[in-house]
């Protein structure tokens, strides 16, 4: 399957807002638990890692590291979209 760099970019913007107005919402209330704690270090981690990996995914010339890139940013993606 092909993957379009926009269109995965788009995705991967929607769900990142989606999870930053959660994380807002959260600090706001001062409602934060262990459990949401963790939720959200997974969550920067996750974020961190995307974005490393779009800045390479810009440079990458060799085929078989832009698919390796892209199935991680993927694998990311789906990642940050289960948590909704």
């Amino acid at each position: 399957m092909a993957w379009d760099g926009d269109d995965l970019a788009g995705q991967a913007e929607e769900v990142f807002e989606r999870q930053q107005a959660v994380a807002d919402a959260r600090a706001n209330r001062h409602s934060s638990t262990p459990a949401e704690r963790a939720g959200s270090a997974k969550f920067e981690s996750l974020r961190q890692s995307r974005s490393r990996i779009m800045g390479q995914l810009a440079s990458a010339t060799n085929p078989a590291h832009r698919k390796m890139l892209e199935s991680a940013l993927q694998s990311i993606n789906d990642s940050l979209a289960a948590k909704d």
